[in-house]
């Protein structure tokens, strides 16, 4: 989007900073109208947390198609994770999506959901709980859970022992269980579990 001054505006969030398995997630987002991303058969837009799967998915598609809308992904391997760490992780994803998104000499600002860090020459704001506070925040919690589910579930065909089609790879009983039953997979985070 483009504001007074012609600044654009992207928001974003992360998906999987919890999880035992899987990578994080990071989706930008950029959009002429962020407050006016409006459907009024998906009801109104909020966080992905909010939603459910169906809706998540019907957003997904209506922001993805929506030709005023742009967007970015990045994820980060439970093998890099476990390397430099979540926070790290994340920070790094959120940089990657920024860039992509800032088109040639424009001048922008990213605002972030809650601990994301943005290094100090890319203009930003972190706002606690930004997924519930801000529409293109919001909208960048879908692009990334759904993109980050639908990669779980891919794992899940590959793999189904842990059933990561159920809980995403996130620490659940049905998951720890697996876990002990069947030892750690590629695709999970060891130092995650280590502390578990």
């Amino acid at each position: 989007m483009e504001t007074k001054g012609k600044r654009v505006m992207i928001g974003v969030d992360e998906v999987g900073r919890g999880a035992f398995a899987g990578p994080v997630v990071v989706a930008g987002l950029t959009c002429r109208s962020p407050l006016n991303i409006k459907n009024s058969r998906l009801g109104p837009l909020c966080d992905s947390k909010k939603l459910t799967p169906k809706k998540r998915a019907e957003w997904y598609n209506y922001l993805t198609a929506h030709p005023g809308v742009s967007c970015a992904v990045a994820r980060v391997t439970p093998r890099v994770i476990d390397r430099i760490n979540i926070s790290e992780a994340a920070n790094r994803a959120s940089a990657r999506v920024v860039r992509r998104l800032v088109p040639s000499g424009k001048v922008f600002f990213a605002y972030l959901d809650g601990g994301l860090k943005l290094p100090e020459s890319i203009p930003h704001l972190a706002i606690i709980k930004g997924d519930e506070k801000m529409k293109i925040i919001a909208a960048a919690s879908i692009i990334a859970k759904v993109v980050r589910d639908r990669y779980m579930a891919r794992l899940h065909k590959k793999d189904p022992r842990y059933r990561f089609d159920l809980h995403k790879g996130y620490g659940t009983e049905l998951h720890r269980g697996r876990i002990r039953r069947f030892g750690y997979s590629d695709h999970h985070r060891k130092s995650f579990i280590l502390r578990s």
